[in-house]
């Protein structure tokens, strides 16, 4: 096992650099905890469209694309966890598209994994696929399993797996549940010795992980192999990511700025303006959110998995005495706009009675990418309202307009969008 010493060296390496993916995307958690419920929301859609007969034949429209591609936002550590599951006609893997077995065992395998509440339970599942030894579909599903259960299941992938072989001076290959599951019992142990300085969450050291088969960080006794082409590789990949954490911080910006507009405009309008709970310490030009909102959701007699959604949606409208939802909001950025959608659609199956209208806030140079989702079969059902959608530029440009003319919530019909008013206009050109 791991000298104690070496491992916290290590660790403390990995901690003390502001770009890596502990600083940048672990303890996130705001981001993080979104993408957790909107994941699970995903993988549970996958799981009723399969027992329904509507999962389709291959992986490009699908929910589980949906679920993939939210995984994929979460920074470079999950780049390519996607990959696995698109189908491959030649290879006609994975084999869960041509399949109607496989994609039911498919399907039974997540559906049992979202209700397991113990670690056998999970191991039981994953022999249980092993053994069905469907083709292509490996060790990679660990991917969705984390974000259900991230404190029993690390993900997986080849940096992951490069940087555990580097750090345990073992030989493992991937592809193999085997291998997978002997991987998991020793960072299991690892992260159980040195708990205090990672985390219970597995996101800490799969994430170290990571950075060490990604060669952006250095084990000592591995520096001599590191040649000058490597360095300089080693220097092109620290620039990089010093320059993607200087974007994701202009990002947070604009962020905040559009939610700091829509509670300006929500007050003008005469309504309880709610914004994330994680959020609400957060400043635009000095203006604090916390000022113009209330400083907690209201009793909205939903359950507590509703409510804590619910509560990181980015800006809400309420009406002042009845606190009925008449506008929810949310404000995309880097992050993919499959979870923003996910996120309102729960809010409008949590209130099936209101009329709540939904509206994605987005740069205006995502506008072909929202509408492209807008018009996925996996967002477009009976039982669910369609967000429209508002661009960036709109929103600066017509906010003081709307708080001085603007009488309810229907002055925004003037600027949003639809999928529908696009009829005709062909943007995804």
């Amino acid at each position: 096992m791991l000298q104690e010493e070496r491992f916290r060296k290590i660790v403390e390496t990995y901690r003390g650099n502001k770009d890596s993916v502990y600083n940048t995307w672990f303890t996130n958690s705001a981001e993080r905890l979104k993408a957790f419920r909107s994941i699970r929301r995903g993988v549970e859609q996958v799981v009723d469209e399969i027992r329904a007969s509507r999962f389709g034949n291959d992986f490009r429209g699908s929910s589980l694309e949906v679920v993939l591609n939210s995984i994929t936002e979460q920074k470079q550590v999950f780049e390519g966890a996607a990959h696995a599951f698109y189908w491959k006609p030649k290879l006609r893997i994975p084999d869960i598209y041509e399949s109607e077995t496989n994609q039911q065992a498919f399907g039974q395998f997540l559906a049992n994994c979202l209700s397991a509440v113990r670690e056998e339970q999970l191991l039981r599942e994953i022999h249980h696929l092993d053994r069905l030894r469907i083709k292509g579909l490996g060790p990679a599903a660990a991917n969705i399993l984390y974000f259900l259960h991230p404190t029993l299941i690390p993900p997986s992938n080849t940096a992951m797996l490069s940087g555990f072989n580097l750090l345990f001076s073992t030989k493992y290959k991937l592809g193999s549940w085997v291998s997978y599951l002997d991987m998991r019992d020793a960072i299991l142990h690892t992260n159980e010795q040195f708990r205090a300085v990672l985390s219970k969450d597995l996101g800490a050291i799969s994430g170290l992980l990571f950075e060490i088969g990604a060669g952006k960080l250095v084990l000592e006794e591995n520096a001599d192999l590191v040649l000058d082409v490597e360095r300089k590789k080693l220097a092109s990949l620290r620039h990089r990511r010093h320059q993607e954490v200087q974007d994701d911080k202009s990002q947070d910006q604009a962020h905040t700025q559009m939610q700091y507009l829509l509670c300006r405009i929500g007050v003008a309008l005469g309504y309880d303006v709610c914004v994330a709970s994680n959020d609400r310490s957060k400043s635009f030009n000095g203006n604090y959110l916390a000022q113009l909102c209330r400083p907690r959701m209201p009793t909205l007699g939903l359950d507590e998995d509703v409510t804590g959604t619910i509560e990181l949606i980015d800006v809400l409208w309420l009406e002042k005495e009845t606190h009925r939802i008449v506008s929810a909001f949310e404000v995309e950025k880097s992050t993919s706009i499959y979870s923003g959608i996910l996120r309102l659609s729960d809010l409008a199956l949590a209130l099936p009675d209101h009329e709540t209208k939904l509206c994605l806030v987005v740069p205006d140079v995502r506008e072909k990418e929202v509408i492209a989702q807008l018009k996925r079969p996996s967002f477009v059902t009976a039982n669910r309202t369609q967000p429209s959608y508002l661009l960036f530029s709109d929103l600066a440009q017509h906010c003081d307009a709307i708080c001085r003319f603007g009488t309810d919530h229907r002055v925004l019909d003037k600027i949003v969008r639809t999928v529908q008013s696009l009829a005709g206009i062909d943007l995804l050109t």
